[in-house]
C-alpha cells in the first residue's frame, strides 16, 4: 500500500483537522491521534491547540494566524502547523 504524501503547508490555503485525527486536550497541549496510520502526536501548545482547532473557520491559515495568534509568536506557530501538516495531523480543504 502507497501512502499519499501530505501537502506542503502553505498558510494561504484553508486547513482543517485532518478527518481521522482526533484531538484530546492535556495540561500541556493536545494529543493527536491518527485512525490511520495509528500515530500519536504531541501539540505541546494551547495556543497551537486553539489554532489547530480553529483552521476550519478560516479561508486560509494566514487569517486563522491573524486572528488567533499574537505577531511575536506567529513564525514559530506557522513552523509548527507545516510540522503537523507533514504529519497529517492537518490537511489541506
Amino acid at each position: 500500500m502507497v501512502l499519499e504524501r501530505p501537502p506542503a503547508f502553505d498558510a494561504g490555503r484553508a486547513w482543517q483537522v485532518h478527518p481521522q485525527v482526533g484531538l484530546r486536550e492535556e495540561d500541556f497541549g493536545a494529543l493527536a491521534y491518527s485512525y490511520a496510520g495509528r500515530r500519536l502526536t504531541l501539540i505541546g501548545s494551547a495556543l497551537l491547540v486553539e489554532v489547530v482547532r480553529g483552521l476550519a473557520r478560516y479561508d486560509s491559515a494566514d487569517l486563522a494566524l491573524a486572528e488567533l495568534v499574537p505577531d511575536a509568536e506567529r513564525a514559530r506557530v506557522e513552523r509548527a502547523l507545516s510540522r503537523l501538516a507533514a504529519s497529517g495531523v492537518i490537511s489541506a480543504r
